[in-house]
């Protein structure tokens, strides 16, 4: 398993990825999203994490093999040295394991080069797969946010969860 940048060779990887309508309500998305706004994005995807407070990352099998999804670091809090974490595979490429070793890996960049204190992530309360994963790897359940996520049918609660990487 290996993280690494995005690259412009992306934008038909990342193309795919935002536009499939079975994640957007996992990701905030109500609409699809334009090539044109993609190559922009990756233009400006290597800024430096501690100006722009966010960082995604490709998850690959392999150091050049195909991209299987992404890992995201968002809302980066440079006083209290933490940050949100998202995490996307592909369809046909979930059931694999994948996600919790780009977790894994994440947690240990986090860690060792971000010098972060601790990652959380806010999980759909029907979303058992993400759930199993967080608590998998090592994350722990603190609160439910009751009706916080609007679905196609209603309200949904949203369960938290978090974990500290230093002591």
């Amino acid at each position: 398993m290996h993280l690494r940048a995005l690259e412009p060779d992306d934008l038909e990887f990342l193309y795919a990825l935002e536009n499939d309508p079975d994640i957007w309500g996992v990701s905030d998305t109500l609409a699809p999203v334009s090539r044109h706004a993609l190559r922009e994005y990756l233009e400006h995807a290597g800024a430096d994490f501690y100006v722009v407070r966010q960082l995604r990352l490709v998850i690959t099998t392999d150091i050049g093999s195909p991209a299987v999804g992404v890992v995201d670091l968002f809302d980066y809090d440079p006083l209290h040295q933490r940050a949100g974490v998202g995490i996307t595979i592909l369809a046909r490429e979930r059931q694999n394991g994948y996600a919790q070793q780009a977790v894994e890996l994440l947690k240990k960049h986090a860690r060792n080069v971000l010098r972060l204190h601790q990652i959380y992530a806010t999980v759909g309360a029907d979303n058992l797969p993400s759930m199993r994963l967080f608590a998998a790897a090592g994350f722990r359940q603190v609160g439910t946010r009751q009706a916080w996520l609007r679905t196609a049918t209603g309200w949904q609660d949203a369960v938290e969860w978090q974990c500290l990487l230093s002591s």
